[in-house]
């Protein structure tokens, strides 16, 4: 008799035990919930006072604009003007890239070839092969990088020439590019002059910045190439201008008599987000342009340093 009072106490502390583990699970599980359900409406009312901020600076600019800022986490997104045309100015070099790294691996390409510089090769505008002697080498992938990272015009027309105006634009729709096509040549300013213009709009210029964010484009090597050229970006004026310097961003900035782009992804301890903004002015230049740009890109940034204050 004595042994089954003990086996009873046993089974009834055991099941005592067991009831408190599964009620404070429970409390713990719902109090997650709550802490998570109010961290959601903090983030998104963080969220909107972004939307606000970014609508109060479009308000003032003088001029139109195309953007996108996007957390490549939750996906929220804010659009503006998204399926306008814009020329494109430099920004069309990004889905060039991606199309000679395409062309490359279908063997249109070889990444490897030296390419000897010739002088009717050469535009004006940014790049330092304008200023190279003729009969100086580079390999096809060499001119890809500087084409991207330094914007080079006459590295842009050597590989158009290469591979084709066709094959780009081809290339653009296969990437799913609704609005982006060559017209003319990258600073062709004859033919821009003439009314031939290249286009494209800040929905397609985020479309193709987060499918090589995703390592989509294509696929993960070429997505991989891409993204590691972006890094690269050495003009600093826009996206990055506001930014801390240790803040990693990949871009390609677009500059034309009346036009200025910035268009990136932004990487920071709290989160990712792409952000693209496409600019026409009427101003004698383009620094009001390029300080909007640079107060944007300082919103989205400093929505993501509140997540370190606890929006996570």
């Amino acid at each position: 008799m004595k042994i089954k009072k003990i086996f009873l106490i046993i089974f009834i502390t055991a099941l005592l035990a067991s009831v408190s583990c599964l009620a404070y699970r429970y409390y713990s599980q719902a109090q997650e919930a709550k802490k998570q359900r109010a961290l959601f409406e903090k983030r998104k009312i963080a969220w909107e006072t972004l939307r606000q901020k970014l609508a109060n600076e479009i308000s003032q600019f003088k001029g139109e604009a195309g953007i996108v800022v996007k957390d490549l986490q939750t996906n929220r997104v804010i659009y503006h003007n998204k399926d306008k045309l814009f020329p494109s100015a430099s920004l069309a070099k990004i889905p060039i890239m991606a199309a000679c790294f395409l062309a490359a691996e279908e063997g249109r390409l070889k990444l490897v070839r030296q390419v000897a510089l010739k002088d009717s090769d050469k535009l004006t505008g940014s790049g330092i092969l304008k200023d190279t002697r003729h009969g100086a080498t580079f390999t096809v992938e060499e001119l890809i990088g500087l084409m991207i990272y330094d914007s080079d015009n006459t590295a842009t027309n050597i590989l158009t020439n290469m591979v084709g105006i066709d094959y780009l634009n081809n290339s653009f729709k296969t990437f799913g590019l609704k609005n982006t096509e060559l017209s003319r040549r990258i600073a062709d300013y004859k033919s821009r002059d003439a009314g031939f213009e290249n286009y494209t709009t800040v929905e397609d210029m985020a479309l193709i910045l987060e499918k090589i964010y995703r390592r989509v484009l294509v696929n993960k090597d070429i997505s991989e190439k891409c993204i590691k050229l972006l890094k690269l970006q050495r003009i600093s004026d826009r996206l990055s201008k506001y930014l801390p310097v240790e803040t990693l961003v990949a871009h390609k900035t677009g500059l034309e008599r009346g036009i200025c782009h910035d268009v990136g992804l932004v990487f920071t301890s709290e989160g990712d987000f792409l952000i693209c903004v496409l600019t026409k002015h009427s101003n004698s230049n383009s620094a009001p342009s390029k300080e909007f740009i640079a107060k944007l890109a300082l919103y989205a940034y400093a929505y993501f340093e509140q997540l370190q204050g606890g929006l996570r």
